[in-house]
């Protein structure tokens, strides 16, 4: 009987053909037995205690599963199974498989380590003041760097998978007497009915299973954070925390306009600076948004430029229209993002502060460009850095291109146009609880909305 439970084994798992996956026949209590586990995810100081702890069972010992396990395996982390596919599931995870004669259930050690890099402050949610831990590519350590945050009975980590081939741990994070019971349920429910080989693209392929919106929307719908502090804060808030195995950040739901533009210095800093902080960050974020479609209006329209700010006008010769000189920039500014994440960190910076003299003092030079839509669409470029959220910057980017092409188009009347529909479209867009993106201003909330822009002392 053990001999074709092994065999059935070894064919399903294939393990004459995978070099790192080992298996070994072992004799414990007289019994043949068999082992097997995964080369590089196995802890060899912890197996050999476990296995040196077999050579003292006696056959006497091994009347069950439940008893063996209780009795003679010195470890923490152990299971058993009498369902096949769970068992070359938990082996392919690199949990270790055990097979013993005459148990009819499978036994299941998790003596695993997977490789991970240490804990460091991940380089985009960096902050002038606090903790400087952040997420790394292992589920259970992240698990652990939010425990360690919130000590409660409540908070619970559920453990689901996705893919059929990839099978990928999913930890959906919440606290139990916080969060809204009916969401809760509907996101297990769609992790549960995903219909996927694999989440080839991590988080991403997760929120479009998640989500299923159209694609035209450039509004993020949830918002990623590589902080424990944030991630933390947001379970304690009742949102839902999403943490998927092999992704160095966090998925928080639900996420509104309001939530996004958030960040962790808010709450580092007194009441008053980081107040201070969170209405440069939306002034900023509206003059990104309006600066260059506002330049491209007045350009076109020089007779309402008021007197005291009649400087703007460009004085220089014009070869390529302001419209394509923008269009041309929004481009190279990318392209300069790409180049940037593509560089070897030892040349990364050399090489931008070259690109970046060499191509704005030769363009202007060259007659391409005018130095007035250099500085304003600079301005533009940075302004986008002073979000968290890459989604969102770039959410801001496309509405900024639609009001550049109204605006060469129709004028007053497109810029208008382009407004009106920005502030509809946020209005109306929807979070993935079914609730207005625009929360708590709509429907508004007076005392939630205070909360999201002035940072009130907490005690």
């Amino acid at each position: 009987m053990i001999d074709n439970r092994i065999n059935q084994i070894n064919q399903t798992l294939r393990v004459e053909e995978s070099f790192d996956l080992i298996y070994r026949t072992l004799t414990i209590g007289e019994k043949v037995s068999c082992i097997y586990f995964i080369d590089g995810f196995v802890k060899d100081d912890i197996m050999q205690k476990i296995l040196d702890s077999f050579s003292s069972i006696k056959k006497e010992d091994l009347t069950d599963a439940h008893t063996f396990l209780k009795q003679n395996l010195p470890y923490v982390e152990v299971d058993m199974t009498s369902d096949m596919e769970t068992f070359k599931t938990s082996i392919l995870t690199g949990i270790t498989g055990l097979v013993i004669d005459g148990f009819e259930e499978l036994i299941l050690i998790d003596c695993r380590s997977y490789p991970a890099r240490s804990v460091e402050e991940p380089d985009k949610d960096k902050v002038l003041r606090g903790s400087r831990d952040g997420f790394v590519e292992t589920i259970v350590s992240n698990a652990a760097l939010i425990r360690r945050r919130i000590r409660d009975e409540h908070l619970t980590f559920s453990m689901m998978n996705a893919g059929t081939a990839s099978k990928t741990d999913i930890a959906v994070c919440y606290m139990d007497n916080k969060v809204d019971k009916k969401l809760l349920e509907e996101i297990k429910k769609r992790i549960s009915k995903i219909d996927a080989e694999a989440l080839t693209m991590n988080q991403e392929s997760l929120a479009e299973c998640l989500y299923k919106g159209k694609w035209l929307n450039p509004l993020p719908k949830f918002k990623y954070s590589e902080r424990p502090d944030t991630a933390a804060s947001a379970i304690l808030e009742g949102h839902i925390v999403i943490l998927v195995d092999n992704s160095p950040s966090s998925m928080i739901l639900p996420t509104s306009f309001f939530d996004i533009i958030e960040e962790a210095d808010d709450y580092y800093f007194p009441p008053v600076t980081a107040t201070y902080l969170r209405f440069t960050r939306v002034v900023i974020t509206l003059i990104t948004l309006f600066l260059t479609p506002l330049f491209l209006l007045f350009f076109n329209h020089p007779e309402w430029i008021p007197k005291n700010f009649e400087f703007i006008i460009i004085q220089d010769d014009i070869n390529v229209p302001v419209f394509w000189q923008f269009l041309i920039l929004e481009l190279a500014i990318d392209g300069l993002k790409l180049a940037a994440v593509n560089t070897p960190n030892m040349l990364n910076t050399p090489l931008s502060i070259i690109a970046g003299i060499l191509l704005s003092d030769s363009a202007v030079e060259s007659g391409w460009f005018n130095n007035e839509c250099l500085l304003y669409m600079a301005f533009a470029a940075f302004g986008t850095y002073t979000m968290q959220s890459f989604e969102f910057g770039y959410a801001i980017k496309f509405f900024r291109l639609m009001l550049l092409v109204l605006t060469q188009l129709f004028h007053l009347w497109g810029f208008s146009a382009g407004t009106i529909f920005i502030i509809v479209f946020m209005f109306a867009n929807k979070t993935i609880s079914k609730e207005s993106y625009m929360k708590p201003l709509f429907p508004l909330n007076i005392k939630e909305l205070a909360n999201k822009f002035v940072r009130f002392q907490k005690h």
